[in-house]
C-alpha cells in the first residue's frame, strides 16, 4: 500500500529487494492505492519474475469522478480488473479481492462478475476484503449454488486490539477451508511502541489519516498498546516483531499482510518469524487486550471456558 504513497518508487525498489532476499513472494496491492502508483510501481518490479509470484489486488473503490467507476457491479468489477492488468504489466490476478461489500449491487451480480474473469483465466482466485461473516457466508451459497468458483481467500483486520475477526470470520474461514490473510497486524503503528500516549510522533501515519485515528482512537486501545509495549520491552521482543508473529500464530491465518515506509521499518516485521510464539506466549498477549464477546452474547459461556 505504501508504494507510491508512503514510499517514493526508489524506497519502493529497496524494500521489494529485501522482501524477496527474505523469501517472500506474496504481494497485495489495490487499484486505489496511490492512484494506482502501488500497482504501476510494483508491475515494474515484477517484470522478469513474474511466474515467482503471487499477486493479490482489489477493486470497489472509486477509481474515478464517474458514479459508475467504483462498488461491485459487473461493468465496474471487468473494467477494474482490465486497470489493474495494464498497470501490473501481467495476464493475470492470482487473487482478486473485492474490497468491501456493496450492499447496493446484489450478491448474485458480483459473484457473477467474479466467475467470468475466472472463466476468462484473468483471475485466478476470487476473494473478498472487509467483508462480516455472513455475508461471505452468503456468496459462497450462492457460488456452490450456481456451480462457480468459490471464494478461496479473505483479508480481515487483525491485531491485538482489533479482535472481533475472533468471534464469526476466522471460524467461518475455518470452516470453509479459506485462506486468511488478516491487514494491519501492527494497528497501523499503534503497536509498534512508539505511542506511549503523551510521546507520540505527529507525523505518524496513526494520527496523519483519519481513517486510522477513529480506527484506533479510543483510550483502552493506547493502554494496551503501552501494557503491550512493556510487555516486549520486558521480553527482549521488538513489538512490531511480536505483534506480527502473534497474528499469524492464530491458526485460521494463513499470513499476515507487513508493510512500511522504508526498509529499516520494515525489518522488525521481517523478523517476526524469529519469535517462537508459543500458545502460552500467545495467550499471554492476548490477555493484554479485550477478548471480544461470543456471537451470542452469552458471557457466561465464555467465562466457563
Amino acid at each position: 500500500m505504501s508504494f507510491g504513497g508512503d514510499a517514493d518508487e526508489a524506497a519502493s525498489i529497496e524494500m521489494f529487494k529485501a522482501v524477496r532476499e527474505a523469501g517472500i513472494n506474496f504481494f497485495d496491492t489495490a487499484d486505489q492505492y496511490n492512484g494506482g502508483a502501488s500497482e504501476t510501481i510494483l508491475g515494474r518490479l515484477a517484470r522478469g519474475e513474474r511466474e515467482s509470484l503471487v499477486i493479490a489486488t482489489k477493486c470497489y473503490n472509486a477509481t474515478g469522478p464517474d458514479i459508475n467507476a467504483r462498488g461491485n457491479s459487473r461493468r465496474h468489477v471487468t473494467r477494474a480488473v482490465e486497470g489493474s492488468l495494464k498497470r501490473l504489466q501481467t495476464d493475470r490476478l492470482d487473487i482478486l479481492y473485492l474490497h468491501q461489500h456493496d450492499p447496493a449491487v446484489p450478491v448474485e451480480e458480483s459473484m457473477r462478475a467474479l466467475e467470468d474473469l475466472v472463466r476468462a483465466g484473468k483471475v485466478l482466485y476470487p476473494a473478498v476484503s472487509n467483508w462480516a461473516a455472513w455475508q461471505v457466508q452468503q456468496a459462497l451459497g450462492v457460488q456452490e449454488a450456481m456451480g462457480w468458483a468459490r471464494l478461496q481467500a479473505m483479508q480481515p483486520m487483525y491485531n491485538v486490539v482489533k479482535r472481533q475477526a475472533e468471534v464469526e470470520i476466522l471460524p467461518m474461514a475455518a470452516a470453509n477451508g479459506l485462506a486468511v490473510f488478516p491487514y494491519s497486524p501492527a494497528g497501523a503503528g499503534l503497536l509498534s511502541g512508539k505511542f506511549a500516549a503523551k510521546a507520540a510522533d505527529a507525523q505518524a501515519r496513526l494520527l496523519a489519516n483519519k481513517n486510522y485515528t477513529a480506527r484506533y482512537g479510543e483510550p483502552w486501545m493506547h493502554e494496551v498498546a503501552e501494557k503491550f509495549a512493556a510487555f516486549c520491552k520486558q521480553r527482549g521482543m521488538h513489538p512490531v516483531s511480536a505483534a506480527v508473529a502473534w497474528v499469524a500464530a492464530h491458526p485460521a491465518v494463513t499470513a499476515p499482510i507487513i508493510g512500511a515506509r522504508n526498509v529499516g521499518q520494515l525489518q522488525a516485521s521481517l523478523d517476526a518469524v524469529k519469535i517462537d510464539m508459543t500458545p502460552a506466549l500467545w495467550n499471554a498477549i492476548a490477555s493484554l487486550s479485550r477478548t471480544p464477546p461470543p456471537a451470542t452474547d452469552r458471557l457466561e459461556e465464555q467465562k466457563k471456558s
